[in-house]
């Protein structure tokens, strides 16, 4: 079974392949180009469609390209796949669609919501409600398989800047060579809000069980059920440079998220079961970033 894959490569790098990329068929160019997804559909039978605009600070400062690269890159992927014959299309979604979810822990029944349309960080998972919203309905008629994947705040080695934990990651060690003690750390909000954070192997873990074994029109979330606070996430930094943390209180941007949490029970019927605990893949993240982080 041979891969294709099209990336712009503007928030990746093709190192992170490694070995695999001498096995796969790499394109370079835009999701919004429709010849160029044409190209990069056609013949395979399974499109996995990550292409996004992601980073919260994005959203914030470009929410028209968030929204244009969501809009345009899925109906390209759509018309792609239906010139092409590819008859199963995975879209990855994201907790985002929920903004402030009615319930926690979060179970794909609750209802997805824009709670504010001028709030310019709402592009994201506008964006994304209008994907799952084309993904369905065109999946109806024209796809033998549609299936939608949630993922609730992935982290890992080499994940770029864009996210909670690499920000914090970088904040603490630059903090840590200015001198010893109790690190006095910055965040955003009070502390008390909450993620359930999974590790990237066990994210891949979870995408290859619903790719082999989700149903048509299924909507799965991938992540874990372990609501972590920020300060407690804070303090597990710390203790990857082996220094103690007092976090220091900053205002949240607005539309910013209180809790987050997913109800994996479906997943879990597929058979997953996250395997890296909290400890171990900030471990691996905070060394990876340590060593990395200004090259």
């Amino acid at each position: 079974m041979g891969v294709r894959s099209l990336d712009d490569d503007s928030r990746g790098a093709r190192r992170r392949l490694g070995a695999a990329a001498s096995s796969m068929e790499l394109i370079a160019g835009d999701i919004r180009d429709p010849a160029v997804v044409d190209r990069a559909v056609a013949g395979v039978d399974c499109v996995c469609h990550l292409a996004y605009i992601n980073g919260t600070e994005r959203f914030y400062e470009k929410p028209d390209l968030v929204l244009d690269v969501a809009i345009r890159g899925m109906l390209n992927v759509i018309d792609a796949c239906r010139k092409g014959g590819a008859e199963d299309l995975v879209l990855v979604s994201s907790s985002e669609v929920y903004q402030m979810p009615s319930a926690i822990p979060t179970d794909e029944t609750v209802p997805l919501s824009i709670p504010d349309v001028l709030n310019p960080r709402y592009s994201y998972g506008g964006g994304k409600i209008a994907c799952e919203l084309m993904a369905i309905n065109f999946g109806r008629v024209h796809f033998n398989r549609v299936v939608i994947l949630r993922p609730h705040n992935v982290y890992g080695p080499d994940m770029g800047r864009e996210h909670v934990i690499p920000q914090l990651v970088i904040r603490m060690r630059d903090l840590c060579r200015m001198g010893r003690g109790t690190v006095r750390l910055p965040i955003q909000g009070s502390g008390r809000e909450t993620r359930a954070f999974i590790y990237i192997d066990d994210l891949v873990d979870g995408v290859i069980r619903v790719v082999e074994r989700g149903e048509h029109l299924g909507i799965y979330h991938i992540g874990t059920d372990v609501e972590v606070s920020i300060e407690r996430l804070a303090q597990e930094i710390g203790r990857c440079f082996g220094r103690e943390v007092e976090v220091v209180p900053g205002a949240l941007l607005p539309g910013s998220v209180p809790r987050r949490c997913p109800d994996i029970a479906k997943m879990r019927a597929l058979g997953f079961r996250p395997r890296t605990d909290l400890s171990d893949g900030l471990a691996a993240t905070v060394r990876w970033y340590r060593e990395h982080a200004d090259d």
